[in-house]
């Protein structure tokens, strides 16, 4: 199943941060909804959700209602029982976001997402992450003159600080602390304060996916 039909041009020139469409398909109907929940749960090792896991995984409850959130936002429209669905489980989310400590917004992060820890993790609402990302906690990825686009399963280790108009390509790891300003390509890894790339090797070399 392909995501990313306008995703070419991110690919082709890592470092053109020029564009503004987002590098993943929102979700704007049912099957794609029911896709990006599949790959969240594959992201965390589930294939479905228990009453356990509702209950004790407070990450993945709050990403369960955010792609719930962000279906019933994209596709509401006019209609007015949509509408206060989404109003409803906003305030829940919000509710747990900040006991969480998530500033995480709607329509941000593409499908597989696995927030590893709760924590204090604060999104700008125009940045764009692709598929199967990992975030863990105490980090930010901010607006600074722009803000940054990150293509498909990239790492963010506990502290890291992305910020500006920057782009990083697919299997890019982020190194615990690291500060990153700048754009870099793909299969790297990223580390340091400003970071600079310490390892010709990505995220899934690097074992960061278990």
């Amino acid at each position: 199943m392909k995501f990313y039909p306008i995703y070419s041009q991110f690919r082709t020139d890592p470092n053109n941060f020029n564009f503004q469409f987002s590098i993943f398909n929102l979700i704007t109907d049912k099957k794609t909804y029911r896709e990006y929940v599949a790959q969240d749960l594959r992201a965390y090792r589930l294939d479905k959700v228990g009453l356990y896991n509702w209950l004790w995984m407070d990450c993945l409850r709050f990403q369960l209602r955010l792609r719930r959130i962000e279906y019933l936002l994209n596709t509401a429209g006019r209609n007015p029982l949509k509408r206060v669905a989404c109003f409803w489980l906003e305030v829940l989310n919000h509710r747990l976001a900040t006991r969480l400590g998530f500033t995480i917004p709607k329509n941000v992060f593409g499908p597989g997402l696995c927030i590893v820890h709760y924590g204090t993790i604060v999104v700008h609402p125009d940045v764009r992450v692709g598929a199967g990302c990992r975030i863990h906690p105490s980090t930010s990825i901010g607006d600074y003159n722009g803000v940054p686009r990150l293509g498909d399963n990239v790492y963010i280790g506990p502290g890291a600080k992305l910020y500006g108009p920057i782009t990083l390509g697919d299997n890019v790891a982020v190194g615990a602390g690291a500060v990153v300003n700048k754009s870099f390509g793909s299969n790297v890894t990223l580390g340091g304060v400003p970071a600079k790339v310490i390892a010709d090797e990505g995220a899934k070399e690097q074992g960061v996916y278990g």
